[in-house]
């Protein structure tokens, strides 16, 4: 299945303490793309938790706090979209650990790195 985490991750953190989560397919990121969104708590640790996905700006710094912040697959398929993060992926700041961890899996994401 798609939404399976690769094991590969395990060697690469998001941050101390906590494996990079990745799916094996990118068309499994099935989230929103458009409209406002509210991310649960336990993603994004503020008051307000709204995201305007119309925002480059915002829409960017959600995907930054899904891919750092994600513990279950899930997660990822909830909130990410597959073409859009190939879209937005140069521009992400990620901790190196979720970098490398999602372009070693999907080099699409490495190439559109390079293309950028």
């Amino acid at each position: 299945m798609g939404a399976t985490p690769i094991h590969a991750a395990r060697r690469y953190q998001s941050r101390p303490g906590r494996c990079a989560v990745v799916v094996n397919d990118l068309a499994a990121l099935c989230g929103p793309t458009e409209g406002v969104v509210e991310l649960p708590h336990r993603l994004l640790w503020r008051p307000d938790r709204h995201v305007d996905l119309g925002q480059e700006w915002a829409l960017s710094s959600l995907y930054e706090i899904v891919l750092t912040e994600a513990v279950r697959t899930d997660e990822l398929c909830a909130w990410l979209d597959g073409p859009t993060l190939v879209r937005v992926w140069s521009d992400l700041y990620l901790p190196r650990g979720v970098r490398r961890a999602w372009e070693e899996r999907h080099p699409v994401l490495r190439q559109a790195v390079a293309a950028a």
